[in-house]
């Protein structure tokens, strides 16, 4: 079965994008895993062009830069068939995370260095990857307006803020998407923020749809030593086993459906609204296919009343850093 990827407006008037977005990063080496096959990570961007996923998410600080070249590689030739959106702000030195810059100055210096590591005149989605107190948000929303001005970036995006950050945001110049950890384990987001981009027409990115592997249907208790997940509270002892047990529901109706766990985490992402685009990480191209289909599939109101009330929002336990 092939799927067409919908197009939708990236909020009110916005530009066109895919309904489903290719998450890069994992295409690097981040979080201590291991690098991707280059030639792979590009066939797979390539691959996701030609059938109309045209969403490609990056940030400057993703493996120092690595992954704004390996993507710049991919869209040689292509750059108008790609939408490119790009986080900054957050310094790694050393595998250890040091805080933000997020100075007028330093955001100008930031996004040279990404232009050229792209190959491209200017990015289509240009965010600070959060925002803290250290700068106010006017003066970095600001520094993006004027980018905007100059060519260099065409929208502005934010990404992990609050509702109030939003319409500051909001009201220094139009955000046309905010980036967002967003699934059926990760509900928070339901009473304030997801209401507020709405009312202001902005679009929702949604990344950590199977919360950081919950949900994809594989995981067991104890997680391996090495595992990433083990500083989560959610990922640990007890709080595990009993997320886990809520997960089964979740494998059960996949099951009834014919499709995976990780395909219906997915598809409820999508299911949440028009303006909700999933942004899902892949790395090959095999995953392509099962997450494009994602997007077809539809939910009954009774399975849809059985997800909503099953998980909601609360019953999985303990924290992740989608926790705000």
């Amino acid at each position: 079965m092939t799927t067409t990827i919908k197009k939708i407006a990236l909020g009110n008037n916005g530009p066109l994008v895919s309904k489903l977005g290719l998450g890069c990063m994992r295409m690097s080496s981040v979080w201590g895993s291991t690098a991707n096959d280059e030639s792979e990570s590009i066939a797979t961007i390539h691959e996701a062009l030609d059938r109309g996923i045209n969403f490609l998410n990056t940030g400057d600080f993703y493996a120092h830069g690595h992954n704004e070249m390996l993507v710049g590689r991919a869209i040689k030739g292509r750059r108008d068939e790609a939408f490119i959106s790009v986080k900054f702000g957050a310094i790694f030195y050393g595998g250890q995370w040091l805080g933000l810059d997020l100075r007028p100055n330093s955001i100008k210096n930031f996004i040279n260095y990404s232009l050229v590591r792209l190959g491209i005149d200017t990015i289509d989605l240009y965010q600070p990857c959060r925002l803290d107190n250290s700068v106010p948000v006017e003066d970095v929303i600001g520094t993006i307006a004027d980018l905007i001005k100059e060519g260099k970036v065409r929208h502005l995006g934010v990404s992990e803020i609050s509702a109030d950050q939003l319409r500051k945001a909001h009201a220094v110049h139009p955000v046309a998407a905010l980036e967002i950890g967003y699934s059926l384990a990760d509900r928070q987001i339901e009473s304030d923020l997801l209401p507020t981009a709405k009312e202001l027409g902005i679009g929702v990115v949604a990344f950590a749809n199977t919360a950081e592997g919950l949900l994809t249907g594989d995981m067991k208790a104890p997680l391996a030593p090495g595992s990433y997940q083990n500083h989560f509270s959610r990922f640990q002892g007890e709080n595990l086993i009993k997320n886990l047990e809520k997960v089964e529901v979740l494998k059960q109706l996949a099951k009834a459906k014919g499709f995976t766990p990780t395909q219906l985490a997915i598809a409820w992402v999508n299911a949440q609204g028009g303006h909700i685009m999933p942004l899902v990480s892949m790395g090959r191209r095999s995953r392509l296919p099962e997450n494009i289909q994602a997007t077809a599939i539809e939910f009954t109101t009774e399975e849809m009343k059985t997800l909503n009330t099953h998980f909601s929002p609360g019953s999985i336990l303990g924290g992740t850093y989608l926790q705000r």
